[in-house]
């Protein structure tokens, strides 16, 4: 493992803002709200309450990820570009999906997401950067089952 002079608390940090920053300006700002409210919804579908927890531990082992990614190879390195990858279809569903209301359109960007967390999860160098990302693609598979249930009961 290489040691980057950027491997300080004050990375980890950066991105532990950046990611739980961004994902809860997401959340703040675009709620799921009536349409949401009145769509069929699978038998599977948590209760709403689910997420908001969810999504911050998630994002929490997201930038962990992140760091040990910069600390062991940067992002210049096939996993660092596959994060920043997944990062942006990660924050683009919520828009696409809650803001847009484009059911489909947001099946295609989560299991874009998924395949970007499974390709992380295998080219990373980084044990510990995988491991973040298990549960992080084990909670995406479960929302892309979710959102092709909803386009299935709704469209």
């Amino acid at each position: 493992m290489t040691s980057r002079s950027f491997g300080s608390p004050t990375v980890l940090a950066f991105f532990l803002l950046l990611v739980l920053g961004v994902g809860l300006l997401i959340g703040f700002t675009i709620r799921p709200g009536e349409w949401y409210s009145s769509l069929n919804k699978p038998f599977f579908n948590p209760p709403n309450w689910v997420f908001a927890p969810a999504w911050t531990i998630l994002y929490v082992l997201i930038a962990v990820a992140a760091w040990r990614t910069w600390v062991t190879s940067g992002f210049k390195q096939p996993s660092g570009l596959i994060w920043a990858g997944q990062m942006v279809l990660n924050w683009l569903w919520t828009p696409l999906f809650f803001g847009a209301h484009a059911m489909l359109l947001g099946l295609v960007v989560v299991l874009c997401l998924l395949a970007l967390i499974v390709s992380f999860i295998a080219v990373s160098t980084d044990l510990t950067a995988r491991l973040c990302f298990v549960p992080y693609a084990l909670w995406v598979g479960f929302a892309s089952l979710l959102n092709a249930s909803l386009l299935w009961l709704n469209g």
